[in-house]
């Protein structure tokens, strides 16, 4: 059985949900090797929604993705051929904060454009995992935010909303997590 190599990987998008807004970019990181890296800017879709709210978060505006971001297929066939380098004969498992979110538009996506989900059906979410370890002093899941989270497992990433330096981010944090529990 081949092995599984931990991906953390983190989007931006232009809305809540593949319906409602684009799948705008992709960082991802293995967890044991952060350096080891991808980024993909996206083409917004033209028929999605485009929220303020969202772009006032990344700053990335539509008008320069238009022209800047690739096409959707060339983004999905780029991180696979990434995953492909990158985790060899290894099962890739995807790994996030908040990874419903996440999994949701890079699944959306992969099936849409590829036919195919390079994770299969895996999505660890770093916030679950995080609320079960310390369920006996954690006992609801609004306290389970980035920021709380990170007063217990402090880590020397910045948070910027590009993707693959939130991704590098969440891969410190789960390193951490991880380290509490004697993995």
């Amino acid at each position: 059985m081949a092995d599984e190599v931990w991906i953390s990987v983190d989007v931006e998008t232009s809305g809540p949900t593949p319906s409602s807004g684009s799948l705008i970019a992709i960082g991802a990181c293995r967890v044991d090797d952060p350096e080891e890296g991808f980024s993909v800017e996206i083409r917004p879709q033209p028929d999605r929604p485009w929220s303020a709210d969202a772009e006032a978060i990344h700053g990335l505006t539509r008008e320069r993705l238009a022209a800047t971001g690739i096409e959707p297929d060339e983004a999905l066939l780029a991180l696979e051929a990434w995953l492909g380098l990158t985790c060899g004969e290894g099962q890739p498992i995807f790994v996030a904060f908040n990874a419903p979110f996440d999994w949701m538009f890079v699944a959306d996506y992969a099936w849409r454009y590829l036919g195919r989900n390079p994770f299969g059906h895996t999505a660890l979410d770093i916030k679950a995992l995080y609320l079960g370890r310390h369920l006996a002093e954690v006992r609801r899941w609004g306290d389970t935010g980035r920021l709380a989270i990170l007063e217990r497992y402090p880590v020397d990433r910045p948070h910027t909303h590009n993707a693959l330096d939130d991704a590098r981010e969440q891969a410190a944090i789960l390193v951490r997590l991880l380290e509490s529990v004697g993995r």
